[in-house]
């Protein structure tokens, strides 16, 4: 047996596959984090294009001869993975930043600390509620749906097939619009209640002058807060079973829009 024997053409077609997953893969949410090591992702991207290839390799007919050429292609699958991560990073991204609002309605804006996952520097209420969104999108089997959705650009958008157009902008510009959507749906029915509370201490300073209005309304804000906050958790995760429900449509209605047999 002549271990060296091997199909030139098969291990191109391995190749391109495992370009797509490296690059498209861990640009989505809950792969691209910063605590999971270089070594991780190289295991992992190998491990899953080993599981994805007998069914969804992609021809090495189609690996480009020209660097030139090959360096286009590895750009589009940039362009790729931005968008579907995007798609996702759009719904936590808006419910930080309603946490953001809550944290500075409930006097929490003088502490900041360093995200671990992101490295970035966040309030404790925004931190709080985007960590509580993320593991009920995980309970909810939302990083599977990201994972089939994924799968389905290997037969929709071929390597060089990728059309960047108009469609796919809108798109883009349509989701972006979507977290100060999501940011205001979250803070809004908190910001309500602390503004009654706003009114009732404006009221208590009027007719009390004696009692020190700082040191009597800060814990009161703070127990109105976590109170809405703690009723604000139910809802938000009945909206994030609506969005991982809705996430096969998402990337398929993104993905069509890349492609070249769609326009």
């Amino acid at each position: 047996m002549n271990i060296f024997a091997y199909n030139p053409t098969d291990v191109l077609s391995f190749v391109l596959t495992m370009m797509r997953v490296s690059i498209v893969m861990f640009m989505l949410p809950i792969f691209d984090t910063n605590n999971i090591p270089t070594l991780v992702k190289a295991a992992v991207t190998f491990v899953f294009t080993l599981g994805l290839w007998p069914n969804l390799a992609l021809s090495g007919a189609l690996m480009p001869q020209h660097p030139f050429d090959l360096l286009l292609m590895a750009l589009g699958e940039v362009f790729i993975g931005l968008v579907l991560g995007m798609a996702v990073n759009f719904l936590f991204m808006g419910i930080q930043s309603g946490g953001e609002l809550l944290g500075f309605q409930m006097g929490f804006t003088m502490i900041q600390f360093a995200d671990p996952l992101s490295g970035n520097q966040v309030g404790p209420t925004a931190f709080f509620i985007w960590m509580v969104s993320l593991l009920t999108f995980l309970v909810l089997d939302g990083h599977l749906y990201m994972i089939r959705g994924f799968a389905e650009s290997f037969r929709i958008i071929p390597p060089g097939d990728l059309f960047i157009g108009e469609n796919i902008l809108w798109e883009v510009l349509s989701l972006s619009s979507q977290i100060f959507i999501i940011a205001i749906k979250i803070a809004a029915p908190v910001m309500v209640a602390l503004f009654t509370v706003e009114v009732a201490l404006g009221l208590v300073a009027r007719t009390s002058p004696q009692v020190h209005i700082m040191e009597f309304g800060f814990p009161i804000k703070i127990a109105v807060g976590f109170f809405f906050v703690g009723l604000l958790l139910i809802i938000m995760g009945q909206q994030i079973g609506i969005f991982v429900g809705g996430i096969d449509a998402l990337f398929a209605n993104l993905l069509k829009g890349m492609s070249k047999l769609f326009q």
